[in-house]
């Protein structure tokens, strides 16, 4: 075997309730790359450490952000959805990639910078390799494509630059095992759609986040309809009317991000929301997402309380993914434990 089977991998990390720029962002190409790639989604719980948890809460996490991916409209029979610390491939895949990677590249990584702060001799040495566990989770698969925010760019950049100097250290090893062209692919980013990030209700220069202290600033997959239509009545306006064409966007955060949540939940362009709402008071556009938003959102809401109520079905969800993910990983780490020279039962 030569090339790598073409593979989407991609996670999220059980920390906080999901939100519409999680759905946007990155839900919706999901699903739509479910039915016509081989997939699979992580929830990455060993992620989410890198920080500290509770842990009944990470456990309840676990569980609802797997509700979230089913509400959605993953389908865990045609995906694979499991969570990562099910499969021991990560952990260990990563550690081989902390040997593979450099000091160097990781002191570049910008979220670790915002993580971690003034005071980064406080963060845990977890948060600062977390771009190298990032890499095994994509790489344990051989995954060829990844569908990620433009916040998760730099680390899958760095995926890259692993995948390819572990392809030269050892390509003797791995010209050997038969892989001609190298063992790991390098993996493509998927960035698309007008919403691919989506920003804060209340600040349109900032990411829309589970962490913000407001909560105004989000719509949250379980919010209600009521609280819904509330929230985008209440975000943030500059003071002008709407533009008729899109480069009247710019030096606009607040109206090119309503515009971008509608233009993402109708399936249409940006340009054909501008030129139905252009001109008009921010109220028109409002009262129209308000119901648009409600109506795609609603039932996901409803479908994550139904979900949530069986903790049993949601745990063999996660069982049976796991399984399949370990069938998947299990010789691609075999072979890369041959390539690296450990001697194996």
């Amino acid at each position: 075997m030569t090339k790598a089977t073409p593979r989407v991998f991609s996670g999220m990390q059980p920390t906080g309730n999901l939100h519409l720029g999680n759905y946007l962002g990155a839900m919706v190409n999901w699903i739509a790359m479910a039915q016509s790639h081989e997939s699979i989604y992580c929830v990455v719980d060993m992620h989410a450490i890198t920080v500290w948890q509770d842990p009944r809460e990470l456990h309840k996490a676990i569980r609802d952000v797997t509700a979230a991916y089913v509400a959605c409209g993953l389908d865990p029979k045609k995906s694979v959805i499991f969570n990562q610390s099910q499969v021991s491939a990560h952990a260990e895949l990563g550690w081989i990639f902390n040997c593979v990677a450099r000091l160097g590249w990781l002191d570049r990584m910008t979220q670790f910078k915002e993580k971690a702060g003034k005071d980064k001799e406080r963060a845990s040495v977890g948060l600062y390799v977390y771009p190298n566990l990032m890499a095994a989770d994509i790489l344990a698969y051989r995954a060829t494509h990844v569908p990620v925010g433009e916040d998760q760019k730099q680390h899958l950049e760095l995926a890259r630059d692993i995948a390819q100097k572990f392809n030269i250290d050892y390509q003797d090893s791995i010209a050997e095992a038969g892989y001609a062209q190298g063992f790991f692919p390098q993996p493509e980013p998927m960035i698309t759609g007008p919403a691919t990030r989506v920003m804060s209700l209340r600040d349109g220069t900032k990411k829309m986040s589970k962490s913000d202290p407001s909560d105004l600033s989000r719509i949250n997959l379980t919010d209600d309809a009521d609280t819904i239509a509330r929230k985008i009545r209440k975000a943030k306006t500059d003071p002008d009317a709407l533009p008729s064409e899109v480069p009247g966007l710019k030096d606009r955060p607040e109206a090119a991000n309503l515009t971008g949540i509608f233009a993402a939940l109708e399936g249409a362009t940006v340009e054909k929301v501008l030129g139905q709402f252009g001109g008009q008071p921010y109220s028109s556009l409002k009262n129209a997402l308000a119901d648009l938003a409600v109506a795609r959102l609603s039932p996901i809401a409803a479908e994550m309380t139904r979900l949530a109520a069986d903790p049993g079905h949601i745990d063999a969800i996660l069982a049976d993914g796991s399984a399949r993910a370990r069938a998947i990983a299990a010789p691609i780490l075999k072979d890369v434990k041959k390539i690296v020279g450990f001697v194996q039962s």
